[in-house]
């Protein structure tokens, strides 16, 4: 069965939920599911949370058709920070979205210095800022803090570890559900982390 999203986006559901899919090739990223589980949220007046646009600097364009268009070069005006923002019960969420085809660890070359010195702005603020990191060998999505992102951080500019090892990500992040609608309920796990 074929559902059509309001954003005209097709999602076979049923493929999905069976129970020998192989989610490995399921073709779907971790911002796809996202961006899936912020259109119900929105929908269902949960939270407001949108992904942000990066902001690109067209230079070059071909028309090889009247109605067709086809941007052949562009770059980017400025780094951006991070993926998604919002508002969530009158708080201001802020996040970032990692996939890691790593089994053992978060790679800190994954992030820009800009974007974890824009979590830590965040969070200066009271704001809430988190990233979401999915291991792709067995589909775990987990939220983490930014605050033990940013640790790690600076620990690496002084000569420590590149990367956040992934029993601390499950020993210290919220796991995230799997499911129908919403995708990923990542809002239980900021209920349970901040709430």
């Amino acid at each position: 069965m074929a559902i059509r999203y309001p954003n005209g986006k097709k999602v076979d559901f049923l493929n999905q939920l069976s129970s020998n899919v192989n989610y490995g090739n399921r073709g779907m990223t971790l911002e796809d599911d996202l961006n899936l589980t912020n259109a119900f949220y929105r929908e269902q007046g949960i939270c407001l949370v949108h992904k942000k646009p990066t902001p690109v600097q067209i230079v070059n364009v071909d028309y090889p058709k009247r109605s067709a268009a086809k941007i052949t070069e562009a770059y980017f005006k400025k780094p951006s920070t991070t993926d998604y923002n919002g508002v969530y019960r009158g708080h201001y969420i802020d996040f970032e979205a990692k996939e890691t085809k790593n089994k053992t660890s978060l790679p800190l070359q994954n992030f820009h210095e800009h974007q974890v010195t824009h979590m830590e702005q965040v969070k200066a603020h009271q704001g809430i800022s988190f990233i979401i990191v999915k291991f792709a060998d067995d589909q775990s999505p987990y939220l983490l803090d930014a605050d033990l992102v940013i640790a790690f951080w600076k620990d690496q500019q002084k000569g420590g570890r590149k990367s956040i090892p992934k029993k601390m990500i499950v020993t210290n992040g919220q796991p995230i559900s799997i499911g129908l609608n919403p995708r990923l309920d990542y809002i239980k796990a900021i209920d349970r982390l901040y709430f």
